[in-house]
């Protein structure tokens, strides 16, 4: 099986480095010195369960890879557009796309790019970064990855794509409802990713404090809402839920965006907070506090050196 990962940061890093452990043929589409530590040093996962793979297939150009079986889609949402152009040279008839990045208004842009029976859905779950060029830091030990068919049907694609995860020691499932399996991860995202960026502070504080608590809880109220009316299957208490798994994570979990911001990197909050409010407009259901979310971290979402320029400044 050969598999590109355009993107191979924290989550395309880690995991085509368990498929590459488990046999798989992959491939990593990476630039600077990132790319540059993985064609000298190869790939490095450091953390709960270490991993070095010291030679890997890296390369800034598609084309030398030439036609895959599947393409993982793992790049920051601002560069989708850029990132569905550049991985043309991957994919012939018989390849399949799946996309791992956050939110839920990913995979339409997929569609718009290429043929609906190429798609499949896809949700990842790992807390990483790169720790440094050719480095991967996972700082817990959850690792979860899912992926389906859209019509809910069990495919040989899907099974062969199992089969490599499971050989890779990937907690990989093939699910029968991807598109609900996306919206879960979305709910808990949108409320953590926003609440820990705008507060800045990690999720235990927030959990911790009793008005904090409740904006968490609404935040994810909404995305639920807006969920149910656009027909996903989710429970009407699904952030209560949610909000149980706040309480369970690490008392310094944060989220990405929250490192983005303190970095000074541009923001994927139009996609996550902001995709609620896009969304939530489409069928009439408000959405004040990701809307707020949003207004909020407008000034940072291209990041810092687009909007100060007397400062010093992913």
């Amino acid at each position: 099986m050969r598999i590109a990962f355009m993107g191979s940061g924290g989550l395309g890093g880690y995991f085509g480095a368990r498929l590459c452990k488990g046999g798989a043929e992959v491939h990593f589409i990476a630039r600077g010195s990132h790319l540059r530590a993985l064609r000298s040093e190869g790939l490095r996962v450091e953390g709960p369960e270490p991993l070095h793979i010291p030679r890997v297939a890296a390369t800034d150009t598609p084309a030398e890879v030439g036609v895959v079986d599947f393409v993982m889609l793992c790049v920051k949402l601002w560069d989708t557009e850029s990132a569905l152009q550049q991985i043309r040279p991957l994919v012939g008839a018989g390849t399949t796309l799946i996309s791992f990045q956050n939110g839920v208004l990913k995979d339409q842009s997929l569609r718009a790019a290429y043929d609906a029976s190429q798609i499949m859905g896809g949700v990842g779950y790992v807390a990483t970064t790169i720790d440094r060029p050719g480095v991967i830091r996972q700082t817990g030990p959850m690792q979860r990855l899912l992926f389906g068919e859209f019509d809910g049907s069990r495919s040989a694609r899907g099974q062969a794509l199992l089969d490599a995860c499971l050989a890779g020691g990937i907690n990989a499932e093939c699910s029968g409802n991807i598109q609900r399996e996306i919206w879960q991860k979305y709910v808990f995202l949108v409320g953590l990713s926003g609440t820990t960026t705008t507060i800045r502070k990690p999720i235990g504080p927030i959990r911790e404090n009793s008005q904090t608590r409740a904006f968490l809880l609404e935040v994810m109220r909404e995305v639920v809402a807006v969920g149910r009316a656009h027909g996903v299957d989710l429970p009407e208490n699904y952030a209560e839920v949610r909000l149980q798994l706040a309480d369970d994570v690490a008392h310094d979990m944060t989220s990405s965006m929250h490192h983005d911001l303190e970095r000074g990197s541009r923001l994927e909050v139009r996609w996550l907070s902001g995709g609620v409010v896009e969304l939530g407009q489409r069928k009439g259901v408000p959405t004040p506090l990701n809307r707020a979310i949003a207004d909020i971290l407008a000034l940072h979402a291209d990041g810092a050196l687009d909007h100060a320029a007397g400062q010093s400044a992913r």
